[in-house]
């Protein structure tokens, strides 16, 4: 239970840090709020081009990386799920904010509004719902990684898993995936009536 509780844990703050790191990221990526002239454009494709990289390199090599820079534990998977979920919200965060309505840009615009000032007056209010629920399917997402960066010293559940798999102790072993089931399935309950909420 507490090595679940653990992996909770592991996957809500990766999450969260995830989140908060990539909201800014996600607007300097948005080739329509990035593309007023060159030095904006070059911005746009350096931060495009770290996140395809990032994004390419799965969890579980980031997990080991982690671990060689921190040392085995909770920390290392997070570090881990916070890299990637950075690139993995930065891209669908812009491209929510490159599907928005120019309508409402264009008459902020017309005001004599700043680039602050047209985001917050006409993008953000578009781009929340989209938000919301990317967030909660990345924390979906994380909860379920977590177990896996567990199985390579990342902490939470996993780690004990791999342990009792290696010692074959299938019993063992079998109840901490009942319990991960468990966990997902209640977790999914739990995204779906913050989503009807929210959404």
């Amino acid at each position: 239970v507490e090595k679940m509780i653990e992996t909770i844990f592991l996957g809500m703050m990766s999450t969260f840090f995830g989140v908060i790191l990539s909201i800014p990221v996600s607007f300097l990526a948005s080739r329509n709020l990035m593309s007023a002239n060159w030095f904006t454009k070059t911005i746009y494709m350096i931060v495009r081009t770290i996140l395809n990289i990032v994004r390419s390199i799965e969890s579980l090599v980031w997990a080991v990386i982690a671990i060689i820079a921190v040392g085995l534990g909770p920390f290392a998977g997070i570090l881990a799920l916070t890299v990637h979920s950075i690139a993995a919200l930065g891209k669908l965060y812009s491209e929510a904010i490159e599907s928005i309505d120019h309508g409402p840009v264009e008459a902020i615009q017309a005001t004599g509004a700043n680039w602050l000032q047209t985001v917050w007056y006409a993008v953000i209010p578009q781009i929340v719902p989209p938000f919301v629920s990317f967030t909660i399917y990345r924390w979906d997402i994380n909860v379920r990684m977590s177990t896996v960066i567990g199985m390579v010293g990342g902490g939470g559940i996993g780690y004990l898993l791999i342990q009792w798999i290696r010692l074959l102790d299938y019993q063992s072993a079998g109840i901490a995936i009942w319990f991960i089931a468990i966990t997902v399935a209640i977790l999914d309950f739990v995204s779906s009536e913050i989503r009807e909420r929210f959404i």
